[in-house]
């Protein structure tokens, strides 16, 4: 059915099965009154939460054109028109406009075609490193939508720590006296020593991202990147700052991508707005720092540097930053261009106080950010201290 490939495009995970069981309940259920047809097929197509207000979308866009319910008592939808679906100043999902563009579904005339057999082509070798080596700026829309899949396909192997507690282990390198003397209470036999050995854990992750003006193309790809980690690992915590300090970590743990970004969204006040870097990180250090920097944190802040209030109180609290971490990393989208010179008085007064200084520019960046932070004995970058020298020159 035309309705479920719709759904498919749009993300939701129906399979021939699912389509079957729908025909059936419809069968049963009738198409008298468009209720019924509603909760039929809701009970079938959607199983999780996220997934309601995309059927809902699907629902009322796909049956309103009474065309394509003539279409759909016939089991033929030539075509879906998107352009007269929604009412004026609905907000529709992003991929279910895609999902429902002409085109997307299936063709009268496909029926009368005899079937041919496709392969996905589209992207061969050289295509995929052209893509890694691609700037987000100057990707396509049809680019962008690529690295949005491969992004979310990235895992970050963050090697866990040791942390002071402990846990029983036949093998440990500590003694557990109080487990020792309750085996002491058998009667006979030899008593065993019980050993313990201290637990591993991986440590939180925190994201510090700029939203602002300089770095509103970026913006998007970077919160796509944040969502991302925060569904593949626990104790990730995500922020966004301008002019302000937002917490999005509960935005972002939604599992659909685009419910994610739009709660994000209505949290974040200082879109594309100016850039006060020391007064948000003093923020962070006031309020949030003791609560997420704990057991050896990693912190990525994805920045370019360019402070509204000229690096205003920036050092102090990049040296606190600094100090309540176990490793502090830049990302400044800016270090794509050869001739970049850490000229600015933000630069100056950030770079004395991160371990790492990387791009994060395109798909290859990120790569490397990722197996980067895979490294069970990370050192600083190598070209760090390169990095200071031109700062305190310029």
């Amino acid at each position: 059915m035309n309705f479920a490939r719709a759904l498919r495009a749009a993300g939701l995970p129906i399979g021939p099965g699912r389509v079957i069981d729908a025909v059936r309940a419809v069968e049963v259920a009738g198409l008298r009154r468009r209720d019924d047809l509603y909760w039929t097929l809701f009970s079938v197509f959607v199983n999780r939460r996220d997934q309601r207000e995309i059927f809902d979308q699907a629902f009322h866009i796909f049956w309103r054109n009474p065309k394509l319910l003539e279409k759909m008592m016939g089991l033929m939808l030539p075509q879906i028109d998107t352009g007269e679906a929604a009412d004026p100043g609905e907000k529709l999902s992003r991929r279910l406009q895609e999902a429902l563009e002409p085109g997307k579904g299936e063709s009268p005339d496909d029926a009368d075609q005899p079937p041919e057999l496709e392969m996905e082509a589209t992207l061969t070798f050289s295509d995929r490193e052209l893509l890694q080596r691609k700037d987000f700026e100057q990707m396509s829309a049809a680019e962008i939508a690529q690295a949005l899949r491969a992004i979310r396909r990235m895992r970050l192997p963050i090697p866990e720590t040791r942390t002071r507690r402990t846990a029983p282990a036949p093998r440990g390198s500590k003694i557990d006296m109080r487990a020792t003397f309750r085996r002491s209470l058998k009667p006979h036999g030899v008593i065993e020593l019980a050993l313990r050995e201290r637990r591993k854990r991986r440590p939180p992750l925190v994201i510090l991202c700029d939203i602002s003006g300089s770095m509103s193309k970026y913006s998007r790809m970077f919160l796509h990147f944040m969502h991302a980690l925060t569904n593949d690992r626990d104790r990730v915590h995500a922020f966004t700052f301008g002019t302000r300090l937002t917490n999005v970590t509960r935005a972002l743990r939604q599992k659909d991508v685009d419910v994610a970004l739009a709660k994000a969204s209505e949290q974040v006040e200082d879109w594309s707005g100016g850039t006060r870097i020391g007064a948000t990180l003093a923020e962070f250090n006031r309020l949030w720092s003791r609560r997420v920097l704990g057991q050896g944190a990693v912190i990525l802040l994805i920045t370019d540097g360019l402070d509204r209030e000229g690096a205003a109180g920036l050092p102090e609290q990049m040296d606190r930053l600094h100090k309540s971490c176990r490793r502090l990393i830049w990302l400044n989208p800016l270090l794509r261009y050869d001739a970049y010179e850490p000229r600015s008085q933000g630069n100056k007064a950030m770079l004395p106080h991160v371990d790492d200084f990387r791009p994060v520019h395109n798909l290859e960046s990120l790569a490397d950010l990722v197996a980067a932070l895979g490294d069970e004995n990370p050192g600083r970058e190598e070209g760090l201290s390169t990095w200071r020298s031109r700062a305190r020159a310029a």
